[in-house]
């Protein structure tokens, strides 16, 4: 049962009545958006909810089961509140939505709140964006359990592989930017070290603390290539921080970083060659 002000309660019991939806999405980088679908901006506790051709809300249903409550979010990239370039960039990955319905003629009636969730899978297309609104449901849905497979689970340096992720971490500088964003960088000299699957992480420039991984790595040349483009400009100059890469496997996990003790995968499962052998 949602707790409602007495005042909210009888005017939502009115035939008519002046309300209106709020949007307040805070994300992972500590940035707030209030947005409203009022025809003016509106002031609810103190914070300035933007009216804006932003949003819309499409699609709203929950369930009072353990369904996954979903709503969709729609909404234009020409708005100067939600921009193509912030989505692209996963500036909006994540974050915390709240919903919910305000008495726009009388804000300190209190809301009524009417969902809670967390932004899913971001897409655009025609210069219109759609995101996922998950529920709190959601998070019972998530996989919990090892999977039986050749490959490690575990992420490179991460609590479960145990590695130090400082001793295989090098600072260098992109000297040259080619037309499909490959970078070549300037200092990077070790021979013995792969970069494929690794991380680049700017620590200056339009893209400071932007992390993408590297999808293929010329030693000769010192040029990476980005799985995805990074979402600004990349200037001459710009410092970088690289991580070097693991392909998961038990023989790179024992010859390259002799961490086999940490090994999360199984390796001598049988494959599909041998499943279809019949013996």
């Amino acid at each position: 049962m949602k707790a409602i002000s007495n005042e909210l309660k009888s005017h939502i019991e009115q035939e008519v009545t002046c309300l209106c939806s709020c949007w307040r999405i805070d994300r992972k980088d500590g940035v707030s958006l209030y947005l409203t679908d009022l025809d003016r901006d509106l002031e609810i506790e103190g914070n300035l909810y933007r009216s804006s051709e932003g949003y819309n809300r499409d699609v709203l249903k929950g369930n009072n089961g353990t369904s996954t409550d979903e709503m969709e979010i729609s909404g234009v990239l020409s708005s100067e509140w939600i921009s193509e370039k912030d989505l692209q960039s996963g500036k909006y990955d994540h974050a915390e939505v709240y919903f919910f319905l305000v008495n726009w003629s009388a804000p300190s009636m209190g809301i009524l709140p009417l969902r809670r969730g967390w932004i899913g899978e971001v897409s655009w297309r025609d210069n219109q964006f759609m995101a996922e609104l998950r529920g709190l449901t959601h998070v019972l849905k998530r996989e919990q359990s090892r999977f039986y497979m050749a490959e490690c689970d575990a992420d490179f340096c991460d609590v479960k592989c145990g590695l130090e992720k400082a001793e295989f971490q090098w600072l260098d500088e992109v000297v040259e930017v080619s037309g499909q964003g490959d970078l070549i960088l300037k200092d990077f000299a070790e021979t013995d070290v792969n970069l494929l699957g690794g991380l680049i992480t700017f620590t200056s420039g339009a893209n400071v603390s932007r992390s993408m991984e590297i999808s293929n790595w010329d030693q000769m040349t010192k040029t990476a290539k980005m799985f995805l483009a990074f979402p600004e400009p990349i200037e001459v100059g710009d410092q970088v921080k690289l991580t070097a890469g693991c392909d998961k496997s038990f023989a790179t996990c024992r010859d390259t970083y002799n961490n086999q003790i940490n090994f999360r995968g199984f390796p001598d499962i049988p494959g599909t060659d041998r499943l279809l052998g019949g013996r």
